[in-house]
This record gives C-alpha cells, sequence and structure tokens, in this order.
C-alpha cells in the first residue's frame, strides 16, 4: 500500500517558500566565490554562516551527515563531503543546501562551472539544466509523477547523458523527506497523480557516462563509477489547481529564468 502523501495548505508553502529562498539566496550569494583556489570547505562555512545569519539552519547531522552542505565536484553525484580539495579551472561543483527555518525545510541544489570548461561539460551542464526544467514543466495539477521522470529522461537522451535513476526527488514539508517519491525517470500517464497541496522537490543528476554510482572511502561521497563528470540542478515546487510554483527561484523572475536555455551562473 502506498504511502499517504501530506499536502500542504497554502499557509504552509509561504512557510516552505521562506525557507526555500534561504537555500536559494544562499547560493546566489555563493557563486562570486566559486573562483579556482577556494576549498570546498569553505564552501561550507560561507553557506553554515549565510543560513544561520537569517535565522535558519543548515541540515548539519542529518541522518548523520557531518557537513552543513554537499559538495559534489566533477565525478561525484551527489553527497560531496566538504574537504581541503582546492577548485581548479575547468571543476564542475554541484552544491546541495537544505535548510530549515521556523520548523519547515527547503532543499535547492546548483551546479557551477569554473570557467568555461570543455565542450562536453557544457553540454551536460546544459543538459541537466534543460531536463530539470521539462520536470518542472510536467509537474503540473491532472498529471502523473511518471510525467515528470518521463520528461527529464527525453531531453537528457537528447544530449547523450545518463541518468541516475537511484537518486530521486521527493516530498518535502516539516521534514526533509516525505511522501511521494519522485523518480527522475519514468512513462507518461503513470506513477501518482499530481494534485493541488503536493509540495517535492526535482533533482535529476545527469551524467556524461554510465549512471552507475559507487561510495568513496570518506562514507558519503557518490561518485560515477567510471569517472565521468556528472552535474545536477534541484528546485522545491508546490502544486496549484491552475499553477506550479518554484519556491526555489524569486516569484518576480521565474517566468525568466525558467525561460532560459543555459543556467544563469
Amino acid at each position: 500500500m502506498e504511502k499517504p502523501i501530506p499536502l500542504k495548505t497554502s499557509l504552509e508553502v509561504s512557510y516552505i517558500r521562506r525557507a526555500c529562498r534561504l537555500a536559494e539566496t544562499t547560493l546566489r550569494a555563493l557563486e562570486p566565490l566559486l573562483r579556482p583556489g577556494i576549498r570546498t570547505l569553505d564552501i561550507n562555512r560561507f553557506c553554515e554562516k549565510a543560513i544561520h545569519s537569517r535565522g535558519g539552519r543548515a541540515l548539519k547531522g542529518y541522518q548523520g551527515f557531518p557537513a552543513s552542505v554537499c559538495t559534489s565536484v566533477n565525478q561525484v553525484a551527489c553527497h560531496g563531503l566538504p574537504s581541503s580539495y582546492v577548485l581548479q579551472e575547468g571543476d564542475l561543483i554541484t552544491v546541495d543546501i537544505s535548510t530549515e527555518l521556523d520548523g519547515w525545510c527547503g532543499d535547492a541544489a546548483w551546479t557551477y562551472r569554473l570557467g568555461r570548461g570543455d565542450s562536453d561539460a557544457r553540454r551536460l551542464v546544459k543538459a541537466a539544466w534543460q531536463a530539470t526544467l521539462a520536470g518542472i514543466a510536467a509537474a503540473r495539477a491532472g498529471n502523473r509523477l511518471g510525467d515528470v521522470g518521463w520528461a527529464i529522461g527525453r531531453i537528457a537522451a537528447r544530449y547523450g547523458c545518463g541518468v541516475f535513476e537511484n537518486f530521486a526527488g521527493h516530498g518535502i514539508g516539516q521534514a526533509i523527506h516525505e511522501e511521494p517519491l519522485v523518480l527522475p525517470l519514468g512513462e507518461p500517464d503513470t506513477g501518482r497523480p499530481i494534485v493541488p497541496g503536493m509540495v517535492f522537490t526535482v533533482e535529476p543528476i545527469l551524467t556524461l557516462g554510465a549512471p552507475r554510482s559507487k561510495v568513496l572511502g570518506d562514507g558519503w561521497s557518490m561518485v560515477s563509477e567510471d569517472g565521468s563528470l556528472c552535474a545536477q540542478f534541484e528546485h522545491t515546487l508546490a502544486v496549484f489547481s491552475r499553477r506550479t510554483e518554484v519556491l526555489t527561484l524569486p516569484a518576480g523572475e521565474q517566468e525568466a529564468i525558467l525561460s532560459l536555455e543555459t543556467p544563469p551562473f
């Protein structure tokens, strides 16, 4: 039997929106600092300070994770553990931030490219961005969750990229992980119905190679088995009867940002 999905009221969505905006503004503030020479430990400290200074809490310690944010570099697909690694020209880094503010959670991730990178890296980032946007566009009342995964997979295939099937989006509210599970691959008109009141993330992880992963010796960092580059964008969505709002984007900029072929930063 499927577990129930906790639907949110408009008031509850407003609380989640605040936590999401905290994650989003932290990611934006971080962008100018992401230059060759910065350590991923420094990124962790910056984000932790930025979140705490606005009354929020980074989810350090969640399921034992020892850092405040995930910093996944190059072949690291997700859950990258901040370290003394110094970022280099051409690196890709995904920073994944989960926040709590007044008892409600927000979740967002962004892949940044240091310098232009080679053509394959640019293709991967563009594919991850457009696949995420396609998933967002499909996440509307009246559709099903399989439509979201199908939209993501179609874009990934267009760019010749793989999608990690074992890393999925999720519901979010007073807990960082709630029902439903939002798989990054699927078939049209399958899966649970998308209805008003659902709040969940869309967060596909794409790779240039085979979408198989393994855990590094730190016990957290999940890397592509073949060493291929990985990229991810994550947004938190709230479903209403006539629209779906991206809570991790500013209200006045959503339409412009969601129309971009490549990420704005």
